[in-house]
């Protein structure tokens, strides 16, 4: 990995980790600056947001309402750079209180952008709660559906 490859993979995880401290401290606002002017955002109920602000409402409500208490567990699967000012990150995650979950059950997808100053920012936020059950009888009567990374 070249150096400058290695840096940018340390400003991406640093920005999910704000990501992370952000909804930590309940600050909606710090949240939504981690996102792009026009980001979009699914969650695993399959609402999208479209927009910073959208973004940023929503959690002012979801920090006092449903999510209000809760931590965000968040990791880095697979990073990968599309030239040098894209890059797309899977991962796992999950909210929670008290202790953080040894299994996470969302699966989610960023696409993070470098902006004219240096920073990435979120463009795309994709959130999806994982069937495990489901998967694992899908596999066992068409094993063809493992992914190869699990074979």
């Amino acid at each position: 990995m070249s150096s400058n490859h290695h840096h940018d993979t340390a400003a991406v995880t640093s920005a999910l980790d704000a990501l992370v401290s952000a909804w930590e401290r309940h600050d909606a606002d710090a949240y939504g600056e981690l996102f792009t002017e026009d980001a979009t955002y699914v969650t695993y109920v399959g609402t999208l947001y479209q927009g910073r602000q959208d973004i940023v409402d929503s959690h002012r409500t979801l920090f006092t309402t449903f999510l209000k208490g809760t931590k965000l567990a968040d990791e880095v699967v697979d990073l990968r750079f599309h030239g040098p000012d894209v890059a797309v990150v899977n991962g796992r995650g999950d909210t929670y209180k008290g202790k953080r979950p040894h299994k996470l059950t969302k699966v989610q997808t960023y696409t993070l952008i470098r902006q004219p100053d240096g920073r990435w920012l979120i463009a795309a936020f994709h959130n999806t709660k994982r069937k495990s059950l489901l998967e694992s009888l899908s596999h066992r009567f068409a094993p063809s559906l493992i992914p190869a990374a699990q074979r």
